[in-house]
């Protein structure tokens, strides 16, 4: 089968497909044939091993250096099960899936096994595979972010910095279905797209202050890491929480001293340690009625992974960038 590999950090360059063996899923497996599989913010960035310094020690234990051990890229897929191990139940043969593949990755390639109980669900009728695979990392993260570490209200003011995103887009949409009142944060040309997922308000980024003004805001969710807390201080409510993606240990030394403190605070986490099947499942029940949209930019060919990876790194996407694997006839069968 075809993989895009690379077998070195470093530009974009490096990648390039190759024929891997074919996986055979375990007994409590499923083999999933990739339809299509997004190229994350994350990707390009363990590619090139560009990690802030509190990572790189975990990074480089986790996916090896000076050489990398983990060789596909890939966080997100959706396709078709073409194989199930002799114990599993939950899935068969034919199901139509999406999902996440964890710290593991390998989504970047023609066949990926995966546990039943991974982060996987079935696909939406009606929604497209690149959609699909759209649909897992930037919605769980915003749902978690939201729902659980903000304990977001409905009736709450919500600044989302950095909203045409992956995590953004969702975050914006996310936050409406739970009663916020949304401004969205943006360039000049994300402006119309991110009002049409249903922001109240948007800020031009390019033409407007966005840590100035009258308004204040109950969550402030910075998806971008492009702001730090004095910045969000100044727009956040007395007791407004100020959320984080990425955060240094200066940022980690605050989180621990808003918390007992009160007030205005700073919140962040490794949000996919706390995903489930059923928050999942939640992201594809809205999928599936169009309460919830998965934003695709660009669609790229596996042989284009390079150019993909130099896209997502200008940072101008709205959403996401997947990579179409192009399916069999018999595999186009849902």
């Amino acid at each position: 089968m075809r993989a895009v590999v690379f077998e070195r950090y470093g530009p974009a360059e490096v990648l390039a497909i190759r024929e891997v063996p074919l996986p055979v899923p375990k007994p409590h497996q499923v083999r999933v044939r990739v339809h299509a599989a997004t190229v994350s913010a994350e990707d390009p960035k363990l590619r090139a091993f560009d990690h802030p310094p509190l990572l790189r020690l975990p990074i480089a234990l986790l996916y090896g250096y000076p050489r990398p051990r983990v060789r596909v890229l890939g966080m997100e897929l959706a396709g078709v099960v073409d194989a199930v191990g002799a114990n599993v139940t939950r899935f068969s043969v034919g199901d139509a899936v999406f999902g996440y593949t964890g710290v593991q990755l390998g989504a970047h390639a023609d066949y990926r096994c995966l546990p039943e109980t991974a982060l996987l669900a079935p696909k939406p009728g009606g929604v497209s595979f690149e959609a699909a695979a759209s649909a897992s990392n930037g919605a769980l993260t915003a749902l978690i972010y939201l729902r659980d570490m903000a304990r977001l209200r409905a009736g709450e003011k919500v600044l989302v910095h950095g909203a045409a995103g992956a995590v953004g887009t969702a975050a914006v949409q996310i936050a409406r279905l739970m009663g916020a009142h949304v401004t969205a944060v943006c360039s000049t040309g994300h402006l119309e797209r991110v009002r049409a997922l249903g922001a109240d308000a948007v800020i031009d980024r390019t033409r407007e202050p966005v840590w100035a003004g009258a308004q204040r805001y109950d969550v402030v969710f910075d998806t971008v890491h492009k702001a730090t807390f004095r910045d969000a201080k100044a727009v956040l409510a007395p007791r407004g929480r100020f959320l984080v993606t990425q955060f240094s240990a200066a940022d980690m030394v605050r989180m621990l001293w808003t918390k007992f403190t009160g007030g205005q605070r700073i919140i962040g986490g490794a949000s996919n340690m706390h995903w489930k099947q059923s928050d999942l499942a939640w992201i594809a029940e809205r999928l599936a009625d169009g309460r919830l949209v998965s934003v695709v930019d660009r669609t790229f060919a596996p042989t284009e992974a390079a150019l993909a990876h130099r896209y997502v790194e200008q940072g101008r996407k709205c959403g996401n960038v997947v990579l179409t694997f192009v399916p069999t006839q018999q595999d186009t069968q849902e």
